[in-house]
């Protein structure tokens, strides 16, 4: 799958995206992003307060115990304001 990072997500990790395999074990937006934190110090860094990430698939906003089995694309980003 397609993983993106937006914001400051993205300069946290050091780049905007990635294609990712992860275990089959990780079956949600949460279990994937406790896996991300595992994976060195950016994404742990980036990953530190998961609950004010954000996270789309295939383009539609979800929770983090939405099922990731299928998507093509993950995007992560922070919380947004708009006016």
């Amino acid at each position: 799958m397609k993983v993106l990072y937006f914001a400051w997500v993205r300069e946290r990790v050091g780049k905007a995206e990635e294609q990712l395999d992860p275990p089959p074990g990780i079956a949600t937006v949460g279990e994937l992003m406790a896996w991300l934190a595992q994976r060195g110090e950016q994404y742990a860094y980036a990953f530190e307060n998961p609950k004010v990430i954000r996270a789309a698939i295939d383009r539609s906003h979800v929770r983090a115990d939405a099922k990731i089995a299928g998507a093509a694309e993950i995007a992560f980003f922070p919380p947004m304001t708009g006016g």
